[in-house]
């Protein structure tokens, strides 16, 4: 049996599989999020599997150059998981080659404390201090109006999420960055494909970040990416993806500078391999090739994903709109690539009426964390809250959403409504 025909079974397997598959009925579960995918997924997948390449391969490097493209970035490194992409850009900003513009302990980042830690967390373990400014629904992102009372001279930077896919005001932070001389950094892992003035998410601050995890926007099962326009930042990050060592030859290859055995580097003997030679401390957070092969299949689905999302999100609003609950708000010129939609009880419990799809087996999400500062992570850890996180307390307290990923029906997306409005109407 050659490769080929391997890779063709699979083809006919996965058809197979599809035609014993059937419409979803009421009973069913209804999940928030869920891989779309199709033979080609797992064409990719099993032809990676054949090569037997477990590390970075040439899957990773046509999916980084797919990427990088559908975005119009210049830089790209795929890394193990979104939070590996967190991890790795906000410590981008921590090495000491930016100079004065570095991140150092005690320095201070403003952030939300409503969305998900490991936005958070890269601030806390780096030994900064995140300023935590309150958020503002309908938007459900930061609310932009006190970014001017959150600086202080210690402050060197913004790291905010575009909260499930729908934009924060990044032209009025990013200005409020430009003034002040701070990085921006996007965590874009909810809000792959949603655009600002016609320009993605993630590409518009100095650093963004994506998460490939099965219910987001796309999957690799794990994985994540971190991307930028910004030379030096590529430079460093790729070395702390790669170990924080020097030398830029891929995985596999040896001497692609041409001066493996003839530099100076430090103290260390002359000629010392290049290979080892660490000019930062870094970690190992590479995506596998398997991993990237499914990300190939999946770029070329992005754009369907997006429009399906927006459709579904769509849908969602116009059954629910004569409700009194708070619905999601968009800020001018944006188009989502909605991660989820989100809804805010005005009377009765929030808790009840989660409760009452959960038992018709529509599953719901709390906003993350609601409000981090409230959660046992937080405790002993330097932080400082700005003005007040009146409305991080309400999504805490009020606030749940639903899903609306591209393997949602139309049908699905009218009996969750129908639940709502009914549950609304007697409440």
């Amino acid at each position: 049996m050659t490769k080929q025909d391997i890779l063709n079974s699979i083809r006919q397997y996965y058809q197979e599989q599809q035609n014993q598959k059937t419409e979803w009925k009421i009973g069913d579960p209804i999940r928030y999020a869920g891989r779309v995918y199709d033979e080609n997924e797992l064409v990719n997948l099993v032809d990676s599997a054949l090569e037997f390449w477990l590390t970075s391969g040439r899957f990773c490097d046509e999916f980084t150059e797919k990427f990088s493209q559908y975005l119009g970035i210049k830089y790209c490194e795929l890394v193990n998981s979104g939070s590996s992409a967190n991890l790795l850009a906000f410590m981008t900003l921590c090495d000491k080659e930016l100079g004065d513009r570095h991140i150092g302990k005690g320095d201070e980042v403003i952030t939300v404390a409503c969305g998900f830690p490991t936005t958070v967390a890269p601030i806390v373990q780096s030994g900064a201090v995140p300023v935590f400014v309150d958020v503002k629904i309908p938007y459900y992102n930061i609310d932009i109006s006190k970014l001017e009372n959150a600086m202080s001279d210690k402050t060197k930077a913004v790291f905010i999420a575009h909260t499930l896919g729908l934009p924060f005001d990044i032209n009025v932070v990013k200005k409020f960055c430009e003034k002040h001389n701070l990085w921006l950094i996007e965590d874009n892992c909810d809000a792959l494909g949603s655009k600002v003035g016609g320009k993605f998410t993630g590409t518009i601050g100095d650093i963004g970040t994506s998460s490939f995890y099965p219910a987001h926007h796309m999957t690799t099962g794990e994985g994540g990416a971190v991307y930028t326009n910004n030379s030096l930042l590529h430079k460093i990050s790729l070395s702390l993806r790669d170990w924080g060592r020097d030398c830029v030859c891929p995985s596999g290859t040896d001497n692609v500078c041409g001066n493996r055995f003839n530099r100076q580097d430090g103290t260390l003997p002359f000629g010392y391999d290049h290979k080892y030679v660490y000019g930062r401390f870094g970690y190992n957070l590479k995506m596998t090739d398997p991993m990237a092969a499914i990300g190939v299949a999946q770029v070329d689905k992005l754009d369907d994903f997006t429009k399906k999302r927006q459709s579904n999100f769509k849908r969602l609003y116009n059954n629910l709109q004569n409700t009194e609950l708070i619905l999601p708000k968009i800020i001018e010129n944006a188009e989502p690539s909605p991660f989820g939609f989100i809804i805010t009880v005005t009377r009765g419990n929030r808790n009840a009426l989660v409760k009452k799809l959960e038992e018709n087996k529509v599953q719901t999400r709390n906003l993350f964390a609601g409000n981090l500062t409230r959660h046992p992570a937080c405790d002993g850890v330097e932080y400082r809250v700005s003005g007040g996180l009146i409305d991080t307390d309400r999504v805490m307290n009020d606030s749940f959403w639903i899903g609306v990923y591209p393997g949602m029906t139309e049908d699905m997306l009218d009996f969750m409504s129908e639940i709502i409005i009914k549950y609304e109407k007697i409440n």
